[in-house]
């Protein structure tokens, strides 16, 4: 665990594993110190594996704004030279997904083998769930609205049906220990901020490396026709769908198997 300085600022990151060097991009509101987190999973028995807080988010700097996605894009670009990493594979979840297609594209090269899950190219493709016009919301209401689109089997009658599973999903997506941490609040807005402006449609077509798109059969946060129309902008990419909404890697195992193999391939 250390803090990488990058472009002016302090990103914390974390580093376990051997194998090829691969970095991990977050999603929207992601905090290594929220366990267990993707250093707990399969993919440091794998690859040398380093995640980082993205700028505005968890131990890392946040700046004043606005963001935008090209700068974390070249945040992205300058871990990899903090880590002396000419090329490594990328996976990029949900927002870390958004951040990855724009690294893809600002600089090219960097990546071997890209990883694209339950995320969006933005403009004529399709954009992701527009987090953004729910700021505000109060955590707890905020649950209760993401819920039925973060996993479309779970609308009202299955919240009926089913309530102390129900309110314990609302719990765990209201809470947060380090919300009255001094620039926190400013930090998750910012990055909602840039996050609204993503769009990498048109140039899809420059990514050029092995693509993985992996997708949750019922998430609609990250809408399957997106997904579909990612994988008809990069040439050769593979599209796969698992059992599960937005969160499909925590809830299908056949998911972490794949992104492992595929990476794994050579050429």
């Amino acid at each position: 665990m250390a803090y990488l300085q990058i472009n002016g600022l302090n990103i914390w990151s974390e580093r376990r594993g051997d194998g090829a060097p691969l970095l991990f991009i977050s999603g929207t509101g992601g905090d290594l110190r929220r366990k267990p987190g993707v250093m707990d999973g399969p993919l440091p028995k794998h690859f040398d594996t380093v995640v980082y807080d993205q700028r505005g988010l968890g131990q890392s700097d946040k700046p004043d704004g606005p963001y935008s996605m090209a700068d974390y894009a070249d945040d992205a670009a300058a871990v990899l030279d903090e880590l002396d990493w000419a090329r490594a594979h990328v996976v990029g979840v949900s927002f870390g997904g958004m951040v990855a297609q724009n690294l893809a594209v600002r600089h090219p090269g960097r990546i071997e083998r890209l990883v694209l899950c339950c995320t969006s190219p933005g403009g004529a493709g399709g954009s992701s769930w527009p987090l953004h016009t729910l700021a505000g919301l109060a955590p707890e209401a905020r649950a209760r609205h993401m819920i039925p689109i973060s996993d479309r089997r779970r609308d009202g009658a299955w919240a009926a049906a089913h309530p102390e599973q129900y309110e314990m999903l609302v719990r765990m997506a209201a809470d947060d220990p380090w919300a009255d941490e001094p620039r926190r609040q400013l930090g998750a807005a910012l990055q909602l901020q840039a996050r609204a402006g993503h769009d990498v449609w048109d140039r899809l077509p420059e990514i050029d490396v092995p693509t993985l798109i992996c997708a949750g059969r019922h998430d609609d946060l990250a809408a399957p026709a997106s997904q579909e129309a990612m994988a008809s902008r990069i040439r050769g990419s593979r599209l796969r769908w698992y059992e599960g909404g937005h969160m499909f890697l925590l809830e299908d195992r056949a998911a972490f198997s794949d992104i492992i193999a595929f990476l794994g391939e050579s050429g």
